[in-house]
């Protein structure tokens, strides 16, 4: 008997168990693809309509392996399935995928039909019965024919403009998602903290004091920059996706770009300490402009002189405040 706390060796599966657990492993891989193909319709339905036909292939070859198992076993088919076999190759549950991109379900996708291919062959290489190896082989070779349908398609429903527009269209996601919220955080967390810190390592000269003062501000800003985009935009509208991502986002890098300065207040000599703020706060904000520039398609001189300067004025401010 068969259930989670015995898992069954493969080279103890009779052929009917296999052939049950071919079965049993199609209907999985069907309901796998429509999964991918109902989250994907709306925004890429090009690259649904090749998740649904990969479907319908898995539930071609179901078919035709019931019917093998008919005229072999007859109709009563054992309840076997992936996880009842030691070592037999596993799928990820859809709710793990529920984030991966445009590329990597069309990766896990082809990652499906390779790890199925690779264990019927490996399957078949260590039995010793004929008709067990014949059967194991029949089923590598249905797994290889998935792969070539799949390419099939692609090429179908998935031209090289459809495919553009799609990877257009998840790039921008991407950028809407994480970046334009990651960067803005970021840059609120290098520039706004410029302030209180240096302002209180000119006013204390005191190292600890102003790293306190540094981490309370980075981590407010953190929390406050995190709950303003996760509010003030819900995504359904704009586009911009998730807004627990845009908040995670925003917030981390708004903490991270606050600490970043913070951090070598940590020196117990003030000017060593300060000296290094200063060099990380100018690694800061070319960081910044050059992210910018790289993701956002601000010109460079324009993104330098946005934030450098901007910078350069909050730290100004700072120091004289400190040194009055």
């Amino acid at each position: 008997m068969l259930n989670l706390g015995y898992r069954r060796q493969f080279r103890d599966l009779s052929e009917q168990e296999v052939l049950a657990l071919a079965i049993s492993s199609e209907e999985d891989d069907a309901r796998i693809y429509r999964s991918f193909a109902e989250r994907l319709r709306t925004e890429y339905p090009d690259t649904a309509a090749v998740f649904d036909g990969m479907a319908e292939e898995e539930d071609a070859h179901r078919r035709a392996l019931i019917d093998m198992h008919t005229r072999r076993f007859g109709n009563v088919i054992p309840l076997i399935r992936r996880e009842h076999v030691a070592g037999f190759y596993a799928r990820k549950p859809v709710w793990l995928t529920e984030n991966l991109s445009l590329d990597r379900i069309r990766e896990e996708a082809e990652n499906m039909e390779r790890s199925a291919e690779r264990f019927y062959l490996m399957a078949a290489q260590n039995t010793q019965d004929a008709d067990t190896r014949k059967l194991l082989g029949d089923l590598a070779a249905m797994e290889a024919q998935h792969q070539g349908a799949a390419h099939e398609l692609e090429e179908k429903h998935l031209g090289e403009e459809a495919r553009d527009n799609e990877d257009d269209r998840a790039k921008r996601q991407f950028l809407l998602t994480w970046v334009q919220p990651g960067l803005a955080g970021l840059m609120d967390g290098s520039v706004s903290t410029l302030a209180p810190i240096f302002a209180t390592a000119f006013a204390t000269h005191d190292p600890w004091t102003t790293f306190l003062v540094g981490l309370a501000a980075s981590v407010g800003a953190g929390i406050s920059m995190g709950f303003t985009e996760a509010a003030s935009d819900d995504g359904a509208l704009s586009g911009r996706g998730s807004p627990f991502k845009r908040g995670i986002a925003s917030g981390v890098m708004t903490t991270l770009g606050g600490l970043g300065h913070a951090l070598p207040y940590l020196i117990p000599h003030f000017w060593t300490a300060t000296t290094i703020a200063l060099i990380v706060v100018f690694i800061e904000l070319w960081a910044i402009a050059w992210i910018q520039n790289k993701f956002m398609e601000t010109p460079f001189l324009r993104a330098t002189f946005q934030v450098v300067l901007g910078g350069a004025l909050v730290f100004a401010a700072g120091a004289l405040i400190g040194s009055g």
